[in-house]
């Protein structure tokens, strides 16, 4: 009985730690925005994903990010996560990576609210 309970614990365990590291990503990713976000105020990006146009730079404070010309508005949160209005029940650790799950929320054929750039 208590070998059952060890073992189902060990499970639990091994997929929170597993789910914890990939959902954060590193802790180097973390202290430097990750890849292709690039730390606050260093950092820009502009690519296709999913066949829409992503861009986003760092000014004034905050993320400027549109898909397809229409503003994304991001937002940071206080252990330095990124969530935009379209995915905002979960946290990404730079602006890229938010801005690219709001694409796929989005699909293919849903645009976002606003004027376009």
């Amino acid at each position: 009985m208590w070998n059952l309970i060890g073992v189902a614990v060990t499970a639990v365990t091994a997929q929170a730690a597993l789910f914890w590291a990939t959902r954060n990503g590193t802790h180097e990713q973390r202290a430097s925005g990750g890849t292709g976000g690039g730390p606050p105020g260093a950092g820009s990006f502009d690519e296709v994903y999913q066949g829409r146009r992503i861009r986003g730079s760092y000014a004034a404070g905050s993320w400027d990010v549109t898909v397809d010309g229409r503003p994304l508005h991001l937002m940071r949160r206080a252990d330095g996560s990124y969530l935009s209005m379209i995915d905002h029940y979960e946290s990404h650790p730079t602006p890229l990576l938010a801005t690219r799950r709001a694409v796929d929320e989005l699909g293919r054929t849903q645009q976002l609210r606003g004027t376009t750039a």
